[in-house]
């Protein structure tokens, strides 16, 4: 299939956020002979596009098509439009969003800067096929007409302002007198692969309404310095209006319903945080200009209205709108449209006896959608980058409760085109160029193995894994050629985001974490040559992991022969977690990881890295117990202290509860999604790597909790697992599909009694769905 290349635009000017550029229409009319049997259209919107036939828009979803540096990947979509078409006069028009094509509001990332910066444009084909074998084609060029839309400035970070005063009525329809509008200017095509987009589209997935709605006042805060001369329409003196607060911190845009007065200018400003002084604020999540952070601007046209943004999202709960006479306030007038890619949030789900559980469950789905954008995204907010470390964290609960094993694939391309030939890969993806010197490291780098290990663990899916092969071997060939004379290697961020402390002061050493992870790299890897039958490459892995190692049993275990190099949490459960110890050396390791826990009064004293292993390594040595205490305890630092203050989705730190915040929904420190459905309720999924149906169950009866139940859908079809405690034991109900294969393992201290010989004083049962009854060995 040929993609059209033939791009064009309304111009060279691009908006800045010193001076508006409006968003074009841009339309053609065409005469068919007789209404086609076939017929499709190829588009390609820089940055995001809206694509109409004869009026009706037919857009896939939200920011179409893709989100990508345009120097790396140009995306395509196909839409069946033979049923749009007509015998007779016909249109097809477009409205052009910045997105990544002119990212002002990526200057922190040197979006600004990037080469690829310029108007938005388009490059579409027509083809009609019709049943006489006939055929018709039409492709953008200069005969296309553009128009300034209702749209003056959009930006994906900041915020959409719309001018419906400038609606132009009937558009893309036929009979439309477009002889005032101007030609389209052809221009050059951008340097990107051309492919059609393969990534779930992003959707509005459920629709809320205002749980409160009150008079509020913006809080006041200094502008950032490097701001001062961007914020030209920005009146400090408008920041009081109406406080919509939603209930949930989530990601989307609104749908406004209005009786509004032409001329009327609504401001809406998005934030998730209410201040000390009862005050909404976004200095949490500030890194624009003053009136550009998550704002966006209506000005009415006059009369019944209905309005939804496009071209951006927000992160928030709440929304002050501003410009409101007090009868418009109403609850009617905003709709909270929470949007994600389209990835099945069905596929795993998790309850239990236990409301403390359950929020902490809730706010890590929350959380993983909210930043489920085309790509894992660190915050829906702030950066909306697409931060690997983040996703790699993250890449194996997803795996397990969402379905982005499509979107993976497909964001892969795109971090494989980010990789320099020398190996070495960004801390962003996509990007202009920032964060190849800083915001990087094996730790971050890591996505472009555990991502394809981890599909292919979860879905059986060898696809990825022979897609990615070659850019991992080459990034193995990167890392060996940077660790330092004693083998180890220290080159990125390491343990981020470290309890009680500024990002990056980490109690875990960076070589540590650097070293391990990059262990994890080249064993992951290793897997992933073995299943592709590639030998020499899984030699390399082999060789390069067994070195780190040597180096790092070498400098890392202390002279005790436990204790490793930081003598930290992060450091002692990764160095168990990711096998610095032999198997006979772990019990000990293990106790001394107790006694630090015990140190630190039982609470969490990690980061990022310490948060994806802690709480597994205590599960695996039989102290799930340990694990939910430090997970839901009331007290600060922990999750459970997340929900007693008002947490509907993930922080991105554990601050101290009169600490200013940073982002309130971040999605990393999120495997707790795993402790609860594999090791609570005893999911365990493909345990060997080798075969995806296999699904072992071993439930932790939580001494707190009168019952747990979860289920999953694996490639073998759906298994549900619920426990619950009875007067004289527990009582385990499982319905597996009969494609799935595995055991039944029972608890610690746990044997299985039934009144069937065979299963009676077990304590491992081959998985079949049926009632069990497990009592404490005595």
């Amino acid at each position: 299939m040929d993609l059209p290349l033939g791009f064009i635009y309304a111009g060279p000017e691009y908006s800045t956020y010193e001076k508006f550029v409006n968003a074009p229409y841009i339309r053609r009319g065409f005469e068919l002979k007789s209404a086609p049997e076939k017929a499709e259209v190829l588009i390609c919107g820089l940055g995001f596009y809206k694509l109409f036939i004869n009026g009706k828009d037919i857009t896939k979803g939200a920011l179409a098509p893709y989100i990508s540096s345009p120097d790396d990947i140009i995306y395509y979509d196909r839409y069946d439009v033979a049923p749009l078409l007509k015998k007779g006069e016909n249109v097809i028009g477009f409205i052009l969003g910045n997105g990544m094509q002119n990212a002002p509001g990526g200057l922190i990332w040197d979006f600004d800067k990037a080469r690829f910066r310029g108007a938005p444009r388009v490059a579409a084909s027509l083809t009609a096929e019709f049943k006489d074998g006939e055929e018709f084609f039409l492709e953008t060029d200069e005969s296309f007409k553009t128009y300034p839309s209702p749209i003056y400035f959009d930006d994906l970070r900041s915020g959409t302002f719309y001018d419906a005063r400038s609606e132009i009525d009937g558009w893309c329809e036929k009979g439309f007198d477009d002889s005032a509008w101007k030609n389209a200017v052809v221009c050059e095509k951008p340097r990107g692969e051309a492919r059609l987009c393969d990534a779930d589209p992003i959707v509005v997935a459920k629709e809320l309404k205002p749980v409160k709605i009150s008079r509020a006042t913006l809080a006041e805060f200094p502008e950032k310095k490097v701001f001062t001369d961007m914020n030209k329409q920005y009146d400090p003196s408008n920041n009081s209006g109406w406080l919509y607060d939603f209930g949930v911190n989530a990601a989307g845009v609104f749908k406004l319903h209005i009786n509004g007065k032409k001329g009327q200018t609504l401001e809406f400003q998005f934030c998730e945080y209410i201040d000390a002084n009862g005050n909404p604020t976004y200095r949490n999540i500030h890194f624009y200009p003053k009136g550009h952070s998550q704002r966006d601007i209506y000005i009415c046209r006059g009369g019944e209205e209905t309005y939804v943004p496009d071209f951006t999202y927000h992160g928030y709960r709440y929304c002050v709108v501003m410009g409101l006479d007090d009868d418009q306030a109403t609850e009617g007038l905003l709709t909270y449209l929470v949007m994600n890619s389209d990835i099945d949030n069905d596929r795993a789900a998790f309850e239990c006896s236990d409301k403390i559980s359950n929020a902490i469950y809730d706010c890590t789905q929350r959380s993983d959608l909210a930043n489920f954008y085309y790509f894992p995204t660190d915050c829906p907010h702030r950066e909306k980058n697409g931060w690997t470390g983040d996703a790699s964290m993250s890449s194996e609960h997803m795996l397990l409760t969402l379905s982005p094993e499509r979107s993976y694939l497909e964001w892969l391309r795109n971090i494989r085109k980010a990789q320099r030939e020398d190996g070495s890969l960004p801390g962003i993806i996509p990007t202009g160029g920032w964060g190849y010197e800083w915001g990087n490291g094996p730790t971050w780098d890591s996505v472009l193995t555990w991502l394809p290990y981890f599909t292919y663990k979860y879905r059986g899916d060898t696809e990825i894994l022979k897609e990615n092969a070659d850019s991992i071997f080459r990034y193995l060939n990167y890392i060996s050629q940077k660790r330092s004379d004693d083998g180890l290697i220290a080159i990125g961020l390491g343990d981020w985001v470290p309890v009680g402390r500024s990002a990056g002061a980490y109690k875990s050493p960076l070589v540590v974490t650097d070293t391990l992870v990059s262990m994890s790299i080249c064993k992951y890897a290793s897997k992933i040559f073995d299943v592709l039958g590639l030998k020499l490459q899984k030699a390399f892995a082999d060789s390069l992991y067994d070195e780190f190692r040597t180096a790092a049993r070498k400098r890392f275990i202390g002279r005790d022969g436990v204790t490793v190099l930081g003598r930290c949490q992060t450091s002692q459960a990764a160095g168990i977690y990711f096998d610095l110890f032999d198997d006979s050396e772990k019990p000990a390791a293990f106790k001394l990881l107790l006694d630090l826990i015990d140190e630190a009064n039982d609470f969490v004293d990690v980061g990022m890295i310490g948060f994806r292993v802690l709480f597994r390594v205590l599960c695996d040595f039989g102290e799930a117990e340990k694990a939910y205490k430090l997970i839901t305890r009331p007290e600060y630092p922990s999750y459970g202290e997340w929900i007693h203050r008002g947490a509907t989705s993930l922080y991105e730190a554990f601050w101290a509860p009169d600490d200013e915040p940073d982002s309130m929904n971040h999605h990393f420190l999120g495997d707790i999604k795993y402790f609860y459905i594999s090791d609570v309720v005893g999911i365990k999924v493909n345990p060997f790597c080798d075969d995806p149906s296999e699904i072992n169950i071993c439930p932790a009866f939580i001494s707190q909790l009168d019952y747990a139940a979860a289920h999953y859908d694996s490639v073998a079809g759906r298994v549900e697992v619920r426990w619950e405690r009875q007067s004289d034991g527990v009582m385990l109900k499982i319905n597996a599909a009969s494609d799935a294969h595995g055991v039944i393992e029972a608890p610690a201290g746990y044997k299985f009694v039934s009144d069937k010989e065979r299963y009676n004083d077990v304590y491992v049962l081959p998985l079949e769905s049926g009632e069990y009854k497990l009592v404490l060995k005595r």
